[in-house]
């Protein structure tokens, strides 16, 4: 059905193969889609769809970014009628009459007649006459699948697409990235610097675990966690007031000395979930996370990187765990620990970024490489 939202949209096919088409003030353009394709849509942009397949589903996973309100979005149809109403609705008959040139019963004819929905079935002679692609101002859509993986070994693969790939990304600071996991294989602990990763399992399933310091151990806790923000607000308040009078003796006395803050250690709460396709979670930066794909099947997750730009995936554990980069004295001071044994923990994971998951057998190792 033909519409149009007040957000920009980036989409990812996650399977299937079609057409969209985009109106414009002086042409149409007509692309087509299959499963890896992403592909950016200016706010207020008439777009419609077509699967080209009668038996197999075009699934598309969409980041839409609100331009009118913040976090809200609403799609106008442009056709329609009663299902889905059209917003030619909202407007008198007077209006509509003028507008048009023509009377009141023939618009009605025209936009009072769908009753379908807004996804209805065509012939095969309306697909093939709707699928025609046509070359346009936007560019074709970027096959992130298309592109060499970042990292690959036997446990996995890394596909990413930023800004410098298509450069459509860079106004939004958006990146995209595909995570193929084999089945009982595990991606190893990371973080994102920047970027906040919004993640929709395509498909298998995996279990998901993150450290975050901002939830509580259990449920039912936010209002004694609310109670706790406003004491530590206050005594946040009642030190800076301490301090303020510290510094006015200081002055009087001629005196200079350093300051020492005493806070409490950070709680961090463990966030475990079985996610399965379709279901859509949140990595927020810097924030240590694990996916583990099920001993079912092979897990695929596309991730919408927010604030892109400068992104470090920094990993944990592996050939490439960043703790490798700690001097022997840091290691022993952080660690209180011999540096030694550190050292045999921190080499005892030959593999980077993908590994073999827990229980799982480990006969050998998979030979990975990266790539710019």
């Amino acid at each position: 059905m033909p519409s149009h939202l007040d957000a920009d949209e980036l989409f990812y096919v996650m399977s299937g193969e079609g057409t969209i088409s985009i109106l414009y003030q002086e042409n149409r353009e007509t692309y087509e889609i299959r499963q890896g394709d992403i592909m950016m849509i200016p706010a207020g942009s008439i777009i419609y769809q077509v699967n080209k397949h009668q038996t197999e589903r075009l699934r598309i996973a969409m980041l839409l970014c609100p331009v009118s309100m913040p976090g809200h979005f609403v799609e106008f149809m442009q056709a329609g009628g009663q299902n889905p109403e059209t917003f030619w609705n909202s407007f008198s008959d007077e209006i509509l009459e003028a507008a048009f040139n023509a009377p009141k019963e023939r618009f009605e004819r025209v936009f009072q007649r769908q009753r379908k929905g807004e996804i209805f079935r065509a012939s095969d002679e309306q697909i093939k006459a709707l699928s025609k692609s046509s070359k346009g101002k936007l560019g074709k859509p970027f096959n992130i699948l298309n592109k060499r993986p970042s990292f690959s070994n036997n446990h996995g693969q890394l596909f990413q697409v930023t800004s410098d790939d298509y450069a459509q990304l860079k106004e939004g600071d958006i990146d995209v990235s595909i995570v193929n996991i084999t089945r009982g294989s595990m991606m190893a602990p990371k973080y994102n610097s920047r970027a906040t990763k919004i993640a929709i399992v395509v498909q298998g399933c995996c279990d998901f675990e993150m450290a975050c310091p901002h939830v509580s151990r259990e449920s039912g806790e936010e209002e004694e966690r609310g109670r706790e923000w406003e004491r530590e607000e206050e005594s946040e308040r009642e030190w800076r007031r301490e301090r303020g009078r510290e510094r006015e003796h200081g002055s009087e006395r001629g005196e200079h000395g350093s300051q020492r803050i005493e806070t409490e250690g950070h709680t961090y709460s463990p966030v475990r979930s079985r996610v399965c396709r379709g279901d859509v979670f949140i990595i927020p930066a810097a924030h240590p996370v694990v996916a583990v794909a099920s001993r079912d099947n092979d897990l695929q997750i596309v991730c919408f990187g927010i604030k892109a730009e400068n992104n470090m995936q920094v990993f944990l554990a592996g050939k490439n765990n960043v703790l490798k980069q700690m001097e022997k004295e840091a290691k022993e001071l952080a660690f209180n620990t011999p540096a030694t044994e550190v050292d045999r923990l921190l080499n005892a994971q030959p593999e980077s970024v993908f590994f073999a998951g827990p229980g799982e057998a480990r006969h050998g190792h998979g030979q990975g490489h990266a790539s710019e």
